[in-house]
């Protein structure tokens, strides 16, 4: 998993929308730390250092250790508030992480070793069904990716979730149905081309079939005309 990132905080003295909106034009963002069997936290980031930290690309998937006040508290975000039109951060959930907690993650998919498919050298596609698998992790070992690999997949295979080898400390969050994870699908102009075949070869076989029942008509007017 990703190293542990630090981010410095402050507690709010007050909460509420008109609070909140003056904090932002402040550069900070609204925050709250929850969970833990413990009381919720009210704090406030600066903006600047939390878009930098999303911008890592593994925030979400990542132990976010808070300072506050000389203490660090070991979290998990849990949702980023983001503004409809800027996209700028508004306000911050971190889930409290404590001993041996598990915690809900979305983590995503990479796949390898596509040179050593048979269906992707024909000019398959690998369709990605799933990109992000929703997994049950330690606090402590959530994993960066899942690597997946396409070695020996034909055209028509499908990567179902019992064919991944998930890391120590995860198991799939989803356990009723053995869901796909991926496809390899036939190009679409390698199906149109198969299409047009086809279509070429039933207007030949109509065109003979047509062809024959001419022939027997006129034999037929012969026949009546002796």
């Amino acid at each position: 998993m990703s190293d542990a990132l630090t981010l410095p905080a402050e507690t709010r003295d007050r909460a509420g929308k008109g609070a909140s909106r003056a904090l932002r034009r402040e550069g900070r963002v609204p925050a709250v730390i929850y969970g833990g069997k413990e009381e919720p936290i009210t704090i406030h980031v600066e903006e600047r250092e939390l878009v930098r930290q999303l911008d890592l690309g593994h925030f979400m998937n990542s132990i976010i250790e808070i300072e506050i006040g000389g203490k660090k508290v070991r979290t998990l975000p849990k949702d980023v508030a983001l503004h409809p039109v800027t996209d700028r951060p508004e306000h911050v959930d971190f889930l409290r992480l404590t001993k041996g907690a598990k915690v809900d993650v979305n983590v995503p998919v990479v796949f390898v070793d596509e040179e050593e498919s048979p269906g992707l050298k024909k000019g398959g596609v690998l369709n990605v069904v799933r990109h992000e698998l929703e997994l049950v992790c330690e606090a402590d070992k959530i994993p960066n990716e899942i690597v997946i690999s396409v070695k020996g997949k034909e055209v028509g295979d499908s990567i179902h979730i019992s064919e991944v080898d998930l890391p120590e400390g995860s198991t799939s969050a989803i356990t009723d149905r053995d869901f796909t994870i991926a496809t390899l699908v036939a190009p679409s102009a390698l199906k149109k081309a198969e299409g047009a075949e086809g279509e070429d070869e039933v207007t030949e076989t109509e065109v003979i079939e047509q062809h024959a029942e001419t022939v027997e008509g006129e034999d037929d007017q012969v026949v009546d005309g002796e």
